[in-house]
């Protein structure tokens, strides 16, 4: 056993010495190559059974321990990372079988200058200390930010047209995008007592040769009391909101394609047609985005398809593309109904291929499926529908989400992404320089843009405008302003007034890493950051995690390989730390802003990730698991920061819940959010904080839900101090935005989609599941 014991201090003696060397090489921490001389000092001393080996490791415990506190004071995580292997080895050599030889001679009796030196009460006591401390940390949040958000500021609820409190009729319920509910039946002192009041499945399970992201994230319509779900390849179905039965279903038959990124359909278009009587056939219509690039209007009354629109009931989204290589451009998300007209963006294949289609957007007339306009950000002054023998520009930049609108100031606002390669910009007009990346704009009779506003500049780090903006009227020094609020993936909210784009919460340009991109790259020397913001401070050693001491380490020596300085560190052929990684701070799930408390609810992730990029020139480089960005002289990699464990080299945190207030900017609360359930071999319910992707919603009750996180639940929260009330078990991940309505009969409902999602690996499905209180 001393043999053992002696072996195994030297081993970790070795490698914490010969990595410290490394590290400090790299202008990392000193601490690594003291603690592997004090490892190494322990193991001689054990071997020659000294009780010296107990005095050098009590100080090896103590030591960390006050460099584990002055770094990342009483964080458990982290101080578990650098303490729990140095503790446990403390208790090992305090077995009676490793203690008994160390403190005996050669012949078996106990040494006489044990006693003298203490024997193994030093190291008895650093462990106690340490135990103590940990203790401590286990009742410590050091992450948490603890207020109350404000109560109604307006009397009104601000709700668009003449849609019924009681229904959820557009992705964001209205053209606004709020995530918001005028309904109050649950409250945070009832909200505990939700319970299931039917599942169904609606039979559109993932397949064999389905691409890896096929995912529900779709959020369901609700109109007299009828649901409208659409699946991951493209079915549309109505369901009866008061049972989950199935009304009618419509299969447009989407062909299996490889070449596709995504398979999904986050929601529908419902519009009810003025100009059509009551009791007449396609009066109301489900407009069906598919994922082979066609729109598809539906009978919402039994799913026939409405031939009187477009070619014979279908849209095709290809026509003027410049490349149609199928599976590179679909539309995954709800069209946006307004002003007679339904408006289409489109999601374009990132980093396939720098002939691809172009992004353009694109506004036909709802009834008879004629275009109206185009607006290309990449040809943007010519919005007049271009001719049959036209094409728009290849490769612009696009607007895959989901697109607001206010029918009153006749505007339309649509998140732009990126174009193809992302991480490569050597190629872009300045009229995609203009528009990448920002929130445009768009009148809604001409698709003229009115004003843009960008979020980052010269973007090189995939960090597409992705969410819905949300539309609200804030009290701002006694005067009423028409607000947009935009999410980004970076982590800033942008608060905007939607009249004019200029900043409500100030905005300020700060200065950006210059270093270590492509030659020739036109990188800009400042990035917006607003006030509201959920950007992470830049990453330091201390922040670097894992199971022990030993993988933090080797996570340290990798924060250090990687070009890194900070957020928008441009990416390089030696490969950058991307953080916030393009999974997104926020994403397509977006906010959910309520109206009347003129307040935010979100869901800030953080992930690291890497990007490198790989010249085509150089011989031998495998292709396999890299983005080939076809006609680019670079190929890109990227892939989440992890160690060699497979965990994250980022310490957790890696998902909270968060209130703020729109009026000020302030970040009121926030708490780490989700469990490691189904994260691990072994199903711990652990609250760490994990990522997610999805978005909440929040209503008039005082109540936000959301699912999203990376184990399967749902959860309502308290939307005043963000106090979590109510949980319940998913069959299946829950990465879909809930939705709330009210049937008939009175009765309240949360209704949320349980699918899965590919990318992040949660368990698939088909479910849709609805909640409500204990009737009595």
């Amino acid at each position: 056993m001393i043999l053992l014991t002696a072996f195994i201090f030297a081993v970790i003696g070795l490698f914490l010495g010969g990595g410290g060397i490394w590290l400090i090489t790299l202008g990392g921490s000193w601490f690594y190559l003291i603690a592997g001389a004090a490892f190494l000092a322990t193991a001689f001393f054990v071997l020659i059974r000294s009780a010296l080996a107990y005095w050098i490791y009590a100080a090896t415990i103590l030591v960390t321990l006050v460099w584990a506190l002055l770094e990342v004071g009483l964080d458990w995580w982290q101080l578990g990372a650098r303490g729990g292997l140095v503790v446990l080895l403390g208790l090992w050599l305090l077995l009676p079988w490793v203690r008994r030889p160390i403190l005996r001679d050669e012949y078996g009796f106990p040494e006489k200058t044990a006693p003298a030196r203490g024997g193994p009460w030093p190291l008895v006591a650093a462990v106690l200390v340490s135990i103590v401390v940990a203790a401590i940390s286990l009742f410590t949040d050091p992450h948490a930010i603890e207020g109350s958000l404000p109560d109604a500021r307006s009397a009104s609820a601000q709700t668009a047209g003449a849609i019924p409190d009681q229904e959820w009729h557009a992705y964001g319920r209205t053209e606004k995008g709020q995530r918001w509910s005028p309904l109050d039946q649950i409250t945070p002192e009832n909200v505990g007592n939700l319970e299931l009041a039917w599942q169904i499945q609606t039979g559109d399970m993932k397949g064999p040769n389905d691409v890896v992201e096929t995912t529900y994230e779709n959020t369901p319509l609700m109109v007299d009391d009828t649901l409208y779900v659409c699946t991951p390849h493209s079915w549309a179905m109505a369901f009866d909101a008061k049972t989950g039965d199935q009304k009618w279903k419509f299969d447009p038959k989407v062909p299996v394609d490889g070449n596709r990124q995504h398979q999904t359909c986050r929601g529908v278009t419902y519009y009810d047609d003025p100009d059509i009587a009551e009791g007449e056939r396609c009066k109301t219509r489900v407009y069906l985005p598919t994922s082979d690039a066609r729109l598809i209007a539906l009978n919402a009354e039994d799913g026939t398809v409405c031939e009187d629109f477009a070619d014979n009931g279908t849209l095709h989204l290809e026509t003027n593309m410049p490349y149609k290589t199928q599976g590179y451009y679909y539309s995954t998300s709800a069209p946006l109904a307004i002003g007679g007209k339904i408006v289409v963006g489109g999601s374009v294949n990132d980093n396939y291929s720098t002939d691809s289609p172009s992004g353009v957007i694109r506004a036909y007339d709802i009834d008879t499926g004629e275009l109206i306009w185009n607006f290309d950000t990449g040809n943007p002054d010519q919005t007049e529908p271009i001719g049959p023998g036209e094409t728009y520009t290849k490769n612009s930049p696009n607007s895959w989400s989901v697109m607001s609108g206010d029918s009153d100031l006749g505007l339309i606002y649509a998140p732009i992404g990126n174009r193809t390669p992302d991480q490569i910009g050597l190629d872009r007009s300045p009229s995609e320089e203009k528009y990448s990346s920002s929130v445009v704009a768009l009148d809604v009779d001409t698709g003229k843009p009115v004003w843009n506003f960008q979020g980052v500049h010269h973007d090189l780090w995939d960090m597409d405008v992705p969410a819905q903006p949300a539309l609200l009227d804030l009290t701002i020094d006694g005067e009423t302003v028409p607000a947009l609020v935009q999410a980004t993936k970076q982590g800033e909210i942008f608060v905007l007034n939607r009249e004019t784009g200029e900043p409500i919460i100030p905005v300020k340009e700060v200065p950006a890493p210059q270093e270590g991109g492509l030659e020739g790259e036109n990188l800009s020397p400042t990035q917006p950051v607003s006030v509201l913001s959920f950007n992470p401070p830049k990453l330091e050693g201390k922040d670097m995690w894992g199971a022990s001491l030993l993988d933090q380490l080797v996570c340290r020596i990798k924060l250090k390989q990687y070009n890194y300085e900070g957020r928008y560190t441009p990416p390089s052929v030696d490969g950058t730390i991307v953080y916030p990684g393009n999974f997104g701070t926020l994403n397509w799930g977006s906010v959910a802003v309520d109206p009347e408390r003129q307040v935010m609810f979100a869901m800030p992730v953080y992930m690291a990730y890497t990007s490198t990029l790989v010249p085509k020139s150089t011989p031998g480089v495998p292709t396999q698991g890299i983005n080939s960005n076809n006609g680019a002289d670079y190929a890109v990699a990227f892939t989440t920061l992890l160690g060699p464990l497979g965990v994250p080299c980022q310490a957790p945190p890696w998902g909270y819940v968060a209130g703020a207030d729109l009026t000020t900017g302030d970040i009121v609360w926030k708490h780490k959010n989700g469990t490691i359930q189904d994260m691990t071999p072994v199903p711990l319910k652990i609250k760490m904080g994990v990522p997610g992707i999805g978005g909440p919603i929040m209503t008039r009750g005082g109540v936000a839900f959301l699912g999203a996180t990376m184990d399967n639940y749902i959860r309502g929260y308290d939307v005043t101090t963000g106090e979590q009330l109510w949980e319940a078990r998913l069959p299946a991940g829950g990465q879909a935005t809930p939705m709330t309505y009210e049937t008939s009969d009175g009765t309240q409902y949360v209704l949320i989609v349980a699918g899965g999602h590919g990318s992040v690996g949660t368990k698939t499905g088909d479910y849709i599941l609805a909640y409500k209180l204990p009737e009595g």
